[in-house]
């Protein structure tokens, strides 16, 4: 079983004849106590490409020490990482591997890179004893595993690289104030902040493992994810984008809108930007997604929406003859990490619902048939979205994924200037919301309403996310535009959940009504939601005339 701990450090770097300075007397640092030494010999695993070096990630097995095993790090923030750690086994255990799969895809993960450490810890404690952080001082030597990239026949004939280093990590619930002045007070001494992210970092760059920058420092956002969608594949596509950019018309492109961003952007570099930045969410959360960390689901669920609608969107920038198949897996996942989160948020509203019904109006057992009726559909849905993750077709989603990274299919189109084939996608899905929603009003009341406006909610989701694709080259209008379609959305999305909302309760009244307890409770809430249904839809027309004005359009032109 695995289990995890959050390290929150600064690593420096110094030379032989330094001396670190006494931190007794730094902020609330009472006394610095021995804590002994530690001869660690850690053996680091990766594919022959260097896939989890190239995001941060290190996994190795460690002896010596008071945590030898296995251990995971996950980068969370700059400086900050989550450890994952197994027992000791010969090979890495199923549990962590699993977390690195979406990197790896089906890769063998081999050793790299052997680290021989000799650790000198201090305690740094306050007036009461409490311990504050840990500084470690470390004397490495590595090199690379015999059969790693760079090795040659074997590495261990190698005179490998040495330096010593020094790690700051906080204790318990540590202030990250207390680092920034123990830093401050080792870089009068002549320390320096560390070179690279991490021991594994230094180490591929020393013994000349590393290839194209791939384990080199990042800047990490949640779960390791890096902000602005770089790497290896993503500078290797947005250079092609650009080389298909230029020319007279590329040289001449400008965005005309207020606010507009860089001068010179080819369609190709918005687009493939803002896909980057899903497909590295749906890649980097994964793991967080196995891990059971809060949100993880919804956030990998948006991401997949996301980068389908700009698959569709954009079009004359990306070829459908590519996109297409990765979409239809796209919807197919979305679908899968839907069927908890569905579950989740419908459960909520009916509780919320429930909690303003008077003790008076409360007939029968209504809370507890609710809480069978969602755990009889929780049950096993946590087992089934871990098989469908460890499964052979979402796999195959991860490698398309990885492929489109490598080669993104780009059309004629990307090499344009990026305003007036970005306002022109986003156009083109506002008219379709615009036809989408005219018809739902329409509409005869009851089920076909209700469809159409599904439908309309739809169609604005995808109007929004182009417009915040969009947003690079068009600058503010396109910001303003996608927060009014995101009004739009918002207000047929609450209809919609009220659709399903009286569905459920249906179902609930009449399991109900059949087990002799009496559906009126249930009865009571389904009248409600239908009042709040007649709510949005009488909202709908003056909201829709907000956000349609014409002006609002006519700002999106270059």
């Amino acid at each position: 079983m695995a289990d995890t701990v959050r390290e929150i450090e600064r690593k420096y770097e110094a030379d032989n004849d330094t001396q670190l300075p006494d931190l007794a007397g730094i902020g609330p640092v009472a006394a610095v106590a021995e804590a002994g030494t530690e001869d660690l010999d850690a053996l680091y695993y990766d594919t022959t490409g260097l896939s989890l070096a190239a995001d941060g990630i290190t996994l190795r097995r460690r002896t010596g020490g008071r945590d030898a095993g296995w251990h995971l790090k996950l980068p969370v923030a700059p400086g900050v990482r989550d450890e994952v750690r197994a027992p000791l086994s010969d090979v890495p255990p199923p549990e962590l591997t699993a977390l690195v799969r979406s990197r790896a895809l089906d890769q063998e993960l081999v050793p790299v890179v052997r680290l021989r450490t000799r650790r000198t810890v201090r305690v740094l404690r306050d007036a009461a004893g409490t311990p504050l952080a840990e500084v470690a001082e470390d004397a490495v030597h590595a090199w690379p595993a015999a059969g790693a990239v760079g090795a040659g026949e074997s590495g261990a004939g190698r005179a490998g690289a040495r330096w010593r280093e020094i790690e700051v990590e906080l204790l318990g619930e540590g202030d990250t104030g207390l680092l920034d002045e123990i830093g401050r007070a080792l870089a009068a001494a002549g320390v320096r902040p560390a070179s690279a992210a991490s021991k594994l970092a230094r180490a591929l760059a020393e013994t000349g493992q590393g290839r194209d920058g791939a384990a080199a420092p990042h800047t990490a956002g949640p779960d390791g994810r890096r902000a602005d969608g770089s790497g290896k594949a993503a500078a290797k596509a947005k250079s092609r984008a650009k080389s298909k950019g230029k020319g007279k018309a590329a040289a001449k492109g400008k965005g005309k809108a207020a606010g507009a961003g860089k001068k010179g952007q080819t369609a190709g570099d918005v687009v493939l930007r803002y896909a980057y930045e899903q497909v590295r969410a749906i890649i980097e959360l994964e793991p967080a997604v196995r891990r059971d960390l809060p949100d993880s689901v919804h956030q990998m669920r948006v991401a997949t929406r996301r980068l389908r609608s700009a698959f569709r969107s954009y079009t004359k920038v990306l070829d459908r003859a590519v996109t297409r198949p990765i979409g239809v897996e796209l919807k197919w996942l979305a679908a899968e990490l839907g069927v908890e989160r569905d579950r989740e948020v419908l459960t909520g509203r009916l509780q919320e619902a429930l909690a303003g019904v008077p003790g008076t109006l409360r007939l029968g057992p209504v809370d507890a048939r609710l809480r069978i009726w969602s755990e009889r559909r929780r049950a096993g849905a946590r087992d089934q979205l871990l098989a469908v993750l460890d499964g052979p077709r979402h796999l195959s989603l991860l490698k398309s994924l990885h492929a489109f990274l490598e080669e993104p299919p780009l059309r004629k189109a990307a090499g344009r200037p990026a305003p007036e084939v970005v306002a022109g996608a986003v156009l083109k899905d506002y008219r379709r919301l615009a036809r989408r929603t005219e018809a739902a009003l329409a509409a005869p009341a009851g089920r076909e309403r209700d469809e159409a406006l599904h439908g309309a909610r739809k169609a604005a989701k995808r109007t929004r996310y182009a417009a915040e694709a969009a947003r690079p080259a068009l600058g503010r209008p396109a910001k303003k535009f996608a927060k009014r379609t995101k009004r739009v959305q918002q207000l047929l999305g609450d209809h919609q959940d009220s659709v399903v909302a009286r569905a459920t309760l249906r179902e609930l009244a009449t399991q109900a009504q059949r087990a002799g307890e009496g559906g009126f409770t249930f009865g009571l809430l389904y009248g409600r939601e239908e009042t709040l249904a007649a709510d949005r839809e009488r909202a709908l027309p003056d909201l829709w005339r907000k956000v349609s004005r014409r002006k609002h359009r006519a700002a999106l032109r270059p």
